[in-house]
């Protein structure tokens, strides 16, 4: 007979050793299927399903299992749904709650709830800079293909226009610095996109892109924007440095040409100034000389009126002085008896005086000398007669 038969004798025992008592009571480990029953109780009454006193307990007890399987389900969904419903949001970030799909509040750090299904969640990173980099062929103002490469970074500055105001914002960021490259370098001659033009061209490329961002509303601020080195396309790079050479030798010429212009033309203007400068000063010279020799024949008449003798003496003696100082011959008086003049010519001092002198009196001073000679001859002819009247 096996231990666990009915009808055994009280001195029975079990695997373990226990006795069976008067009570019922036995001693080892406690029934599983008691401990189910007794947290299934628990539960009904917890939920209201459990059996009240006086009931027949036998249709209750499959009624009651279903209660307790219900409520923990709802127990599980509850805890689900809290676990999903509570988050945290951390100081870099912020969240957009929607409420029924409409827009109902932007949340800041912290632990905050909301309450799905009817309200949905985005939360992204506002602090973080972040960054792309587009690269692509163009066409300058001289009709020139270069390849420029370009690092645009940005940062979300309003979550809710870039949660709600236009589908994948990231996507027309860089479809609007596609248009906002393409517009400025094609407004740029290829010199400037190669050199020292980069840092104006980027400038120019940040501000037509975030004006577009603004206008479409996407909530992202352009931060900055760095042109790296731009070059031609791989296929054309021996022919576009002949062509960089050639503008090199050109530039080189034109410099040239600038240099030497910048030394003659000044050079010539120095000239043609001294010349005017000349002329100027000769024809105030004449100028005035002229009208001094007016102003001294006008007051010399004066006198002649007044003495002529001595004022025709003193004319005499004058020109004579005139004459003789720019001449060679020597005039040798004669004695107190009244013997004639003798007149003497030096002719080896004249040959060599001669020779000497490279440039021949001519113009108005030689008329003028040889009108004073002509006047000392006559007056010299004059004098010689008077002495013969005497």
């Amino acid at each position: 007979m096996a231990w666990n038969e009915p009808g055994g004798n009280s001195n029975n025992q079990d695997p373990w050793g226990g006795k069976r008592r008067n009570n019922g009571d036995r001693k080892g480990p406690p029934d599983l299927d008691e401990a189910f029953r007794k947290l299934q109780e628990s539960l009904n009454g917890l939920f209201g399903g459990g059996k009240k006193r006086g009931d027949d307990g036998g249709g209750s007890g499959k009624g009651g299992g279903f209660g307790g399987l219900l409520g923990i389900g709802l127990v599980v969904l509850a805890a689900v749904w809290l676990y999903s419903a509570v988050y945290v949001v951390d100081e870099q970030e912020q969240a957009v709650v929607l409420r029924f799909g409409k827009y109902y509040e932007t949340v800041g750090p912290g632990l905050n709830i909301y309450f799905p299904p009817i309200d949905k969640k985005y939360m992204e990173n506002v602090t973080r800079e972040r960054a792309y980099t587009k690269q692509g062929q163009m066409l300058t103002e001289d009709e020139n293909i270069v390849e420029v490469p370009l690092t645009v970074q940005y940062k979300i500055s309003n979550l809710q226009d870039f949660v709600l105001s236009v589908d994948q914002p990231e996507i027309s960021l860089q479809h609007a610095t596609d248009s906002a490259l393409r517009h400025v370098v094609g407004s740029t001659a290829m010199d400037q996109v190669l050199t020292e033009g980069r840092e104006l061209m980027a400038s120019e490329i940040k501000e037509r892109l975030q004006r577009f961002m603004d206008t479409y509303r996407t909530g992202i601020t352009v931060t900055q924007v760095n042109v790296q080195s731009a070059a031609a396309p791989r296929e054309v790079q021996e022919a576009f440095d002949d062509v960089i050479r050639a503008r090199e030798d050109e530039q080189r010429s034109r410099n040239q040409a600038e240099t030497y212009a910048n030394g003659v033309v000044p050079e010539a203007r120095g000239q043609a100034q001294r010349i005017l400068e000349d002329a100027n000063g000769y024809r105030d010279e004449t100028v005035s000389r002229a009208k001094g020799e007016g102003d001294r024949f006008t007051k010399l008449v004066a006198e002649y009126r007044k003495a002529p003798e001595v004022t025709r003496q003193r004319l005499y003696l004058d020109t004579m002085q005139e004459v003789f100082s720019n001449t060679s011959k020597v005039l040798v008086t004669g004695n107190k008896n009244g013997q004639s003049n003798l007149l003497y010519l030096p002719l080896d001092k004249m040959v060599e005086s001669g020779r000497s002198t490279s440039t021949p009196v001519t113009g108005a001073a030689a008329s003028s000398n040889e009108a004073n000679a002509r006047a000392a001859a006559d007056l010299q002819q004059q004098q010689a007669r008077t002495r013969e009247s005497r």
